[in-house]
């Protein structure tokens, strides 16, 4: 929530119970970083109020404030503006709250400021109706309704959350595209929790999606990428995200102690072009890269029949990036992460054009029977693929960002090394970094 950048720290604020570890009593807690992969913790930064919870929402810099605009959430949703005179410490409401109100249940707005109109914009969720709706304010607190999209389009499965709008640049071109990221849950590619978008024009007022209704763009492949926004703020022309790596159908119960999941690896995002439409390019935030210690390289290798064991780094911990590049693979190629009893395999299929993943073994799936009931796919059009491995999670990409998959997994002890596996299958490099 409220993600802003300002004075060179990145804000992020988070859906937060401090009274306990399920869903409930939601606060804005809130951490800081100069670099996007070190963080501190913060006090809390919004409490709950005559008007309810504290649910989802944005925050924009206007000159030394920031600016919160947030949904309260009692009997009814509205949305509320709060101000921070501190540097993003604590706010204070608006006399003014609350700023809009809607007939049906609306909620997590998210706003920016429009070059165009010299006007802020403001998109919200109308989750039951499958829509998204736009405002317009000079003030941030008095605001007209201006549009609304979605009926028909995309997915319209479960309900619409989180919306986005961002300008995009096109890679290798001067253009840009707007891009409007919805939230939904469930309805994604397994029924689950899932990350949709629709690219387009935007003029200030209305967005027009420029492929055929029935399209489905969604920007991660994996089980566990939810309520996916993005940083206001940012330099020109920089655009990055951020998920909460989970899925609303274990979210509450995933084998965590004392923490329920996590957020994923900042990402940025362009828009590249494909068959004359435009698809989002996603990949881990360049920073990521200062984590890294020192590579175990190892530059090619033809497999026979016999799987190829590597170790991991012992000073990776069960934390690691790995890059590895499948060009020469004409046989379906097995990547499993082991701990000699558990596994998470990674099948790329350079020939099928697909990576699965398969988790069924990864760790414990007790907790839920929908965390290992099938196998993810992937569409993959390269040969390279980038590997990121923490305590409880994996994160796919496409070396040139064309895919992404996220997953979370619970082994019992850290992976500690990778199968390789594939009759006649040659890896051209396969580098391994410990990260810190």
């Amino acid at each position: 929530n409220g993600m802003v950048y300002k004075d060179g720290i990145y804000h992020l604020y988070f859906q937060y119970n401090p009274y306990g570890s399920r869903w409930g009593n939601m606060h804005w807690g809130h951490a800081t970083s100069r670099d996007l992969v070190h963080w501190s913790e913060e006090p809390v930064a919004i409490r709950p109020d005559a008007l309810g919870d504290v649910f989802s929402g944005s925050c924009v810099a206007v000159g030394d404030t920031i600016a919160a605009i947030f949904t309260s959430a009692g009997e009814h949703q509205m949305q509320s503006l709060a101000y921070s005179t501190d540097a993003g410490r604590t706010f204070a409401r608006s006399p003014l709250c609350p700023v809009i109100v809607s007939e049906k249940e609306c909620r997590d707005p998210k706003v920016f400021f429009h070059k165009g109109t010299g006007l802020w914009t403001l998109v919200l969720a109308s989750p039951l109706e499958h829509e998204v709706l736009f405002y317009t304010s000079p003030n941030l607190e008095q605001w007209t309704f201006r549009s609304r999209f979605g009926k028909s389009w995309g997915r319209q499965d479960g309900i619409w959350e989180c919306p986005d709008l961002m300008e995009v640049p096109v890679e290798g071109s001067s253009a840009k595209r707007w891009v409007l990221i919805v939230n939904l849950n469930p309805g994604g590619l397994y029924g689950n929790s899932a990350t949709q978008y629709f690219v387009g024009d935007f003029d200030g007022c209305t967005f027009t999606c420029e492929s055929a209704p029935e399209t489905v763009k969604w920007m991660d492949y994996g089980p566990d990428h939810y309520a996916a926004v993005s940083w206001s703020g940012l330099p020109e022309g920089r655009h990055t995200v951020l998920a909460w790596m989970s899925n609303w159908r274990y979210a509450d119960r995933v084998p965590t102690r004392q923490f329920r999941s996590a957020d994923s690896l900042p990402r940025d995002v362009s828009l590249y072009t494909r068959d004359g439409e435009h698809f989002l390019a996603v990949r881990p935030v360049p920073e990521v890269e200062n984590l890294r210690g020192k590579a175990a390289v190892h530059r090619s290798f033809t497999l026979g029949r016999k799987s190829k064991e590597i170790p991991l780094p012992a000073s990776c911990q069960g934390h690691c990036e790995i890059l590895l590049d499948a060009s020469s693979s004409r046989t379906p190629l097995s990547f499993r992460l082991s701990n000699g009893t558990e596994f998470a395999e990674i099948l790329v299929d350079t020939q099928a054009g697909e990576v699965r993943l398969d988790r069924s073994r990864s760790g414990d799936t007790s907790f839920s029977e929908d965390f290992a009931s099938c196998v993810f796919k992937a569409p993959f059009s390269g040969t390279k693929l980038r590997i990121f491995v923490d305590a409880c999670s994996l994160e796919l990409f496409e070396a040139e960002g064309r895919m992404a998959m996220t997953s979370l997994v619970f082994p019992s002890k850290p992976y500690d090394r990778v199968c390789v596996q594939g009759t006649g299958a040659r890896i051209s490099n396969l580098i391994i970094y410990p990260l810190q």
